[in-house]
């Protein structure tokens, strides 16, 4: 029983042995690489064509809003100087359509801050689904074995990819948007 015990752990250690020397010689034909997400993001000229479209689709709810809180504004500074020679029923009726146009400014910009918002956030998801797609091919391309992103603490420059993918992305957006 003793011999049994023994020839397992013999033969444990030595399997153990030869993958502790093997891994070595494997980890060295590994390529790897890092993508800076948050810095592909900020330069892909995909983000910037996202949110010029964004800017364009908001533009004219964003110039409703701001005729609205030029008239609140202008509503406002009238009421102050005319409010000492209005009459009762007149300055209240003008402190009622101030209140009512208040609220309607408000909720303007409240509607208009949440559907910017949601849309931002559906293009910003599209559009990283895109680069991710981008970066796994140009490991592909590039013969990688493993690419990491997110969650990195330290990467070298010679690990660091993300000058290249970026590259990359902006000459296949350059070929994808050419008429």
């Amino acid at each position: 029983m003793n011999f049994v015990k023994q020839s397992l752990a013999t033969a444990a250690l030595s399997l153990t042995l030869v993958c502790a020397l093997a891994l070595p010689a494997t980890a060295q034909d590994l390529k790897i690489g890092v993508v800076n997400v948050p810095l592909l993001m900020d330069r892909a000229p995909q983000t910037k064509a996202a949110m010029d479209a964004l800017q364009e689709e908001f533009a004219p709810r964003q110039r409703e809003f701001t005729a609205s809180a030029k008239e609140l504004e202008d509503l406002t500074a009238k009421l102050k100087t005319d409010a000492a020679v209005m009459g009762e029923t007149e300055r209240r009726n003008a402190e009622k359509k101030l209140r009512d146009l208040q609220r309607d400014v408000q909720r303007m910009q409240n509607e208009f801050q949440e559907d910017l918002n949601l849309r931002q956030n559906e293009e910003l998801g599209k559009l990283q689904r895109s680069l991710l797609v981008e970066v796994q091919g140009y490991a592909q391309e590039q013969g990688y074995d493993l690419v990491v992103g997110d969650g990195v603490l330290f990467a070298s420059k010679a690990v660091n990819i993300t000058e290249e993918v970026l590259r990359t992305i902006e000459s296949n957006y350059t070929a994808n948007t050419k008429p």
